[in-house]
């Protein structure tokens, strides 16, 4: 007979600290929950936003009005878009909780700290890795 694994829940000032296992149980479960609760909040912004832009579509008689709405509506339909690419970061980064490898740099296999994930919890890379990505990409865009 199989048994489940038992996890304690996590308490909620719980922060994970350098002095545990690198990516043990608590950590994962606090990323997760850290996570998730971000993908909530960009979620229910947008429902917010669409319903926003859905009642607000009324017709401005003045054209400078009429210009100005449209201009706000393309400006919060871009936010939108960098939302639903965040939230497919967000779905990426729960998917390597659930295999393992969330937390470790995607370039050199070591673990990425505990503060640069806190801070960017979909960070891949870790801050020598990213630092080093961010010169290529400049040197390529000068050239």
């Amino acid at each position: 007979m199989a048994t489940a694994k038992k996890t304690r829940p996590l308490p909620e000032d719980y922060t994970p600290s350098e002095d545990e296992s690198f990516m043990n149980d608590q950590q994962r479960a606090y990323f997760r929950r850290k996570l998730l609760d971000w993908r909530d909040e960009i979620l229910r912004s947008t429902k917010e936003t669409l319903e926003h832009l859905q009642n607000d579509s009324e017709q401005h008689a003045d054209i400078a009005d009429r210009a100005t709405s449209e201009s706000e509506r393309a400006l919060e339909l871009r936010a939108r878009d960098r939302q639903r690419k965040l939230i497919s970061k967000i779905d990426e980064a729960l998917a390597r909780i659930d295999d393992g490898t969330y937390g470790y740099c995607e370039e050199t296999g070591e673990p990425i700290s505990l503060k640069r994930l806190d801070a960017r919890p979909i960070a891949t890379l870790s801050v020598e890795a990213q630092e080093r990505h961010e010169r290529r990409e400049r040197v390529y865009r000068d050239e």
